[in-house]
């Protein structure tokens, strides 16, 4: 690679490049470098380089002197326009031009007046390759009228009132600076109650006694013609009155409640509010629609006055000021708008173009309202300019097309609105030059190794030249991996090192020839302190010396200077220097400080200070034991190529033996700033054989470590570049996959720079099949991590080796490893699927395996889809929702979980790569077998009667097969929740209603109730309900369900009973605590029954009804709803547990006449069972 300079991208485009069209075609400038010399030998246009005013009020009592300087190759001529008209300087004997500029003088001191002079003035610079104009020059002289004579009357004001005391100057130009006096030439004081105005009144908020005097006078300064005009006195009495009413504020200033004010972009927008009132008012400002800008804002006047600097656009808008007092406020509107004269977006650029290149001149300017612009040719509008084929413009733009030299021309662009405009000269010189070197031949530099060099190659040429450089005279230019180019030429290098001395060449080249330069560059030694000066403490009428060792680069000649507080030393004998010391004799107070040891060369400067305190004789202290002193003066010696020599000197121990030394590297050029651990040796040893690797940039530093602990690094060695090798390993983690069915792609883990060896790392990458007969294909690829073989055939093994490279030579060869090229789906589907039926839940799939080679790939496993087609039960079809398991490896059987009984599946197999899933087998169906029922979705009991109840059901949502017939099972519960005899019954499949007759009458029953298919009996659903006394009281006591339990009575009815629970429990527990037995616990001794957990012995806890297969605990208390309608997730926890009779009320005869509610619960076993205690919210609903 070579190392070639090429311009930014804007110079590219115009210098070197055809024109390159983006969104505009926007192209710069070649940039001509001041160089006195190449001045000399260049045309170039004229450009106008100073020039007067656009605005120009002269004095006219001097001579007029309007400026025109211009510069150009040839030297332009130059003439003026007055008026729109030529101006014939010839002819008027009071004008000169200053020889070799176009500045005129107009001499007006001997004779004429200036007011002859005034006009618009523009000068014209031209020469062969243009002209370039001024702006239009406004010439007016200065004026500064006298006030016109006027009788002023005194002024008599009663104490309170307000005041406005006019000045109203007389018009001059400019605009006079107005002040108030008093004879004596005082100034006015001024308050939040005085002030004067913008317009120079001076505005009395209320008049107090001491505003009375003769001689209130307004001055009008003309800064122009340093004269000061003055208005006759105004008299001012105020007559103090024994009593003044005070007043709310009203304003003095501006008018009305609203007004207008309008300003232009960039100037100081003035605001002014000022009231009258009593008390004096204070003024506050607010913007309506927004914030006042921060760091623009100032009040000015006492804050009647608001100033916003540089104001712009966005100022815009409606600006308040109040005035406020202790009677009330008032407020002013100022709506403002800014307006603003043309001002440049992009102004036009000078154009250095070669024969046949292209360029853009763009002009781009804003205001409001918006600037028109107009383009004009050597001062001539563009319209009426000679036409040029290589010239063509787009609004503010122009574009050129292959230029030649006669398309050299000086180009205005004039912005303009109604408040101003801007004129800019641009021109374009089209140059045909050949390379030229700028910079001194033979120049020689000297640097400071391992500090940046900078090599200077200025140079221009047109077209653009392109700059290589080369080193001693070698065939090939720099290479910019070591190397910084910048695009002036200069050559960078970023560490120079001794290798790094030298003569460099520049050479330029264009299509119209080359030119070089040589320079030649020394590196030298860095000049370093050695010993450093140290901190010492001595006493008073003792001797001291500090010592600074330098050492320095042969060539260079140090001088080493010491200061005292960074000033110079005492001039007192008692201060010697001598050689490396400076001693300083019969010390005193005054000789405490820092004394600093200054090193300077020609290239560089180097310095250390210690610090001396003085104390009074003191005895010999104890000896401080400390970690070692960082050791000093690092020298590398025997460089070789994989070796070197470190020796350094130790520092002070401190009092403790130092027992070893750490010696660390850092590499500059891969890994700066990081320093690694590289030898250590014993504490009697000052030097160091290091092992080093090739193409490294090493410093080393060294640290000592004692008995108590490891001293601080040692400053830094000088640096090393050991010479580049081949690299002495290959990379890591090389593998072969392929992305796609016919690619490879081979990665490994690249080497860092340290295990690079050299510059121009690269990797040899080569592969064959692992079961052919090809040779081994190569290729070398730069230093990345990836290489993709493509035209592969699919799933192949192949061999990979990865070599390192470099400029010096190969790694050692590397073992192959082995990979595979990209897979591809599978082409064949498992054949000889068959299933074998397990159960109605679970089959057993199995398959032959798929050849290898049809696999083309990594075999991951088998994968099968499998759905339910349709229920044996039902034909209806619905939505088919697949499911898929997949059994990893080479497994040729699998088990389906989970499946559904009494309906028909299919299913197909397909083996499944890295790629993704083969084809399918052919579907195969089978069919699961019956299985048990769920239970019946719901049971209800209607139409209770004396001896009867109806139960109604819905069959179960999972029959899981055909339903057989329904077994229903039912017995008795007495009043001491004793189940009586349980009756069995079978109802046919087709039944979902079924009356029972013959029954007790005001008996409750339980029921359990379960479907039966061939394959056995589902689960089953619970249900209680009583029959009743008579029709008409069942309905009685339904409809009072509702209305009963509403009612306020009824609430506290419910809290007396829990209460008197509660009082019972509390007498019966401290009873049997005392040894009592009672009834309750006598009977359910009597009658126990097997499905009812007797109390733990353990814990004294009851035990909850439980099924006799699960020993799930049923829900107690259920409350069944009006239509006796049980689901089967529908409960209510009980208020009481356990008891006789809670859930029952009494007649006043005593008769029970409680209702049951319906509970769902698993079927117990054969015999006598409880039943749990009934609900007291239950047992009051029915209450009659």
């Amino acid at each position: 690679m070579q190392l070639k300079i090429m311009p930014k991208k804007k110079r590219l485009s115009a210098g070197r490049a055809p024109l390159m069209l983006f969104l505009c075609q926007m192209i710069s400038a070649l940039e001509v470098p001041l160089d006195p010399k190449l001045l000399e030998d260049l045309v170039q246009p004229p450009t106008i380089t100073q020039q007067s005013p656009k605005d120009y009020i002269i004095d006219p009592r001097e001579n007029i002197v309007i400026q025109c300087e211009a510069k150009g190759k040839p030297p332009p001529s130059f003439s003026w326009t007055r008026n729109g008209t030529h101006f014939d300087i010839d002819k008027d004997p009071l004008v000169t031009m200053k020889p070799g500029s176009g500045t005129l003088t107009i001499n007006i001191m001997s004779e004429g007046k200036a007011e002859t002079y005034e006009g618009v003035y523009q000068c014209t610079a031209r020469n062969e390759r243009g002209a370039a104009i001024s702006n239009n020059i406004v010439i007016r002289p200065s004026r500064s009228p006298l006030w016109t004579k006027e009788k002023l009357e005194p002024i008599t004001l009663r104490n309170g009132q307000s005041l406005v005391l006019p000045c109203r100057p007389p018009v001059g130009l400019p605009p006079p600076i107005i002040f108030w006096m008093d004879n004596s030439f005082q100034r006015l004081p001024q308050s939040e109650r005085v002030s004067q105005g913008l317009n120079g009144d001076l505005y009395f908020s209320n008049v107090l006694p001491e505003d009375t005097r003769e001689d209130y006078i307004c001055y009008a300064r003309f800064n122009h013609t340093q004269t000061i005009q003055q208005k006759q006195p105004i008299s001012v009495k105020v007559i103090s009155a024994k009593s003044h009413r005070q007043r709310p504020p009203t304003f003095l200033t501006p008018d009305g409640n609203t007004s207008r004010k309008e300003e232009l972009r960039g100037n100081v927008l003035s605001l002014e509010c000022i009231a009258e009132g009593l008390p004096t008012p204070i003024i506050y400002w607010i913007k309506e629609d927004g914030t006042l800008p921060v760091n623009r804002t100032f009040y000015r006047n006492f804050k009647k006055t608001l100033q916003i600097v540089q104001v712009t656009e966005a100022d815009s808008g409606n600006y308040q000021c109040i005035a406020k007092n202790s009677l009330g406020a008032i407020h002013h509107t100022i709506s403002v708008t800014v307006k603003a004269a043309p001002y440049w977006i992009i102004a036009p650029q000078n154009l250095v173009l070669s024969p046949e290149e292209d360029g853009t001149l763009i002009c781009r300017a804003n205001g409001n309202p918006k600037p028109r612009i107009s383009w004009l040719s050597n001062g001539v509008p563009i319209e009426i300019a000679p036409d040029d084929p290589s010239r063509k413009i787009d609004g503010d733009t122009i574009i050129f097309s292959k230029v030649q030299e006669r398309s050299s021309a000086v180009y205005q662009c004039n912005a303009s609105n109604e408040y101003g405009y801007l004129l800019a000269n641009a021109f374009v010189n089209v140059l045909a030059e050949p390379p030229r070197i700028l910079t001194s031949a033979n120049t020689l530099y000297q640097v400071i190794a391992n500090r940046p060099a900078l090599l200077d190659c200025a140079f221009f040429g047109s077209p653009l030249p392109v700059i290589e450089w080369f080193k001693d005279a070698k065939g090939s230019a720099l290479r910019e991996d070591i190397y910084v180019l910048h695009e002036n030429g200069t050559l960078e290098i970023p560490v120079a090192q001794k290798d790094s001395t030298g003569t460099y060449t520049c050479v330029a080249r264009n299509k119209l020839g080359m030119a070089k330069n040589d320079v030649h560059l020394e590196i030298k030694d860095p000049t370093r302190i050695i010993k450093q000066p140290e901190y010492a403490v001595v006493q008073r009428g003792s001797t001291v010396s500090f010592e600074c060792k330098v050492k320095h680069d042969h060539t260079l000649i140090p001088t080493v200077t010491w200061l005292k507080d960074h000033g110079e030393l005492p001039n007192d004998g008692r201060f010697t220097v001598d050689k490396d010391y400076l001693v300083v004799a019969d010390v005193n107070d005054d000789d405490g400080g820092t004394y600093t040891c200054v090193a300077n060369t020609t290239l560089d400067n180097v310095s250390a200070s210690a610090v001396l305190s003085v104390v009074a004789p003191t005895p010999t202290p104890a000896p401080i034991y400390d970690v070692p002193n960082p050791p000093f003066d690092l020298e590398l010696t025997d460089q070789l190529d994989r070796s070197v020599q470190l020796s350094w000197t130790p520092g002070d121990d401190n009092n403790s033996p130092i027992t070893k030394f750490i010696i660390e590297y850092e590499d500059a050029m891969h890994e700066p700033g990081l320093w690694h651990h590289q030898a250590e040796v014993p504490g009697t040893q000052t030097t160091a054989q290091l092992k080093l690797s090739p193409y490294v940039n090493y410093s080393f530093r060294v640290m000592a470590e004692n008995n108590l602990g490891r001293s601080l690094p040692s400053e830094a060695s000088e640096q090393y570049l050991t010479k580049a090798a081949e690299p002495d390993k290959n990379p890591t983690a090389v593998e072969g996959l392929g992305s796609e069915p016919d690619n490879l792609v081979i990665t490994w883990k690249p080497l860092n720079g340290f295990e690079s060896n050299g510059p121009g790392l690269q990797y040899k990458v080569s592969w064959r099949q692992k079961d052919g007969d090809d040779e081994w294909t190569s290729v070398v690829v730069a230093n990345v991590s990836k290489y993709i073989v493509s035209g592969t055939p699919t799933f192949v093994p192949y061999l990979i080796k990865v070599q390192a490279l470099n400029d010096a030579g190969f790694a050692p060869e590397p073992a192959a490893v082995m990979g595979h090229s990209g897979e591809d789906l599978p082409m064949v589907a498992p054949g000889n699927v068959h299933v074998n039926v397990v159960n109605s839940t679970l089959a057993e799939v199995h398959w032959d395996p798929v050849p290898l080679k049809s696999i083309r790939g990594h075999l991951q496993g088998y994968r099968i889809y499998y759905w339910k087609t349709q229920s044996s039960l039902t034909r209806n079809r619905r939505h088919i929702e697949k499911k898929i398991l997949t059994f990893q490896g080479s497994k040729t059987h699998g088990m389906l979980p989970g499946l559904e009984p009494f309906s028909h599946y299919t299913l197909n197999v397909r083996v499944v790569n890295g790629k993704g899933e083969g084809p399918a087998s052919p579907d195969k169906v089978f069919n699961t077998p019956e299985g048990v029922p769920s239970a019946p979705s719901s049971l209800k009991i209607v139409n209770p009667t004396l001896d009867s109840l109806t139960l109604e059901w819905e069959p179960p949502s999972h029959p899981n097969g055909i339903l057989t017939e329904y077994t229903l099972k039912y017995q008795p519960i007495n009043s001491t929740h004793e189940l009586g005899p349980l009756v069995d019954l079978k109802i046919p499949a087709n039944k979902t209603r079924w009356i029972l007759k013959n029954l007790n009458i005001s008996t409750r029953y339980k029921f359990y109730f379960y479907a039966q298919t061939a394959a056995g009996s589902g689960s089953q659903i619970t249900e209680e309900a009583i029959t009743t006394v008579d029709e008409g009281a069942g309905k009685a006591m339904a409809s009072r369900q509702v209305d009963i339990a509403t009612q306020g009575w009824f609430i506290g009815l419910m809290c007396a009973v829990a209460l008197l629970i509660l009082i019972l429990l509390i007498v019966c527990f401290i009873r049997r605590n005392k040894g009592g037995k009672y009834p309750v616990k006598e009977k359910e001794d009597a009658h126990a029954d097997p499905e009812i957990q007797p109390m733990k012995e353990d814990d004294g806890t009851f035990g909850e009804y439980s099924d006799a297969e699960d020993h799930k605990p049923l829900k107690k208390g259920s409350r069944t709803p009006s239509d006796r309608t049980v689901k089967k997730e529908d409960s209510d926890d009980s208020l009481v547990d356990y008891g006789e009779g809670v859930n029952g009320q009494f007649n006043e005869d005593g008769s029970f006449i409680g209702q049951y509610s319906g509970k769902k619960e698993k079927e117990p076993a054969e015999g006598n069972e409880s039943s749990e205690a009934p609900s007291p919210v239950n047992a009051m609903n029915s209450f009659v």
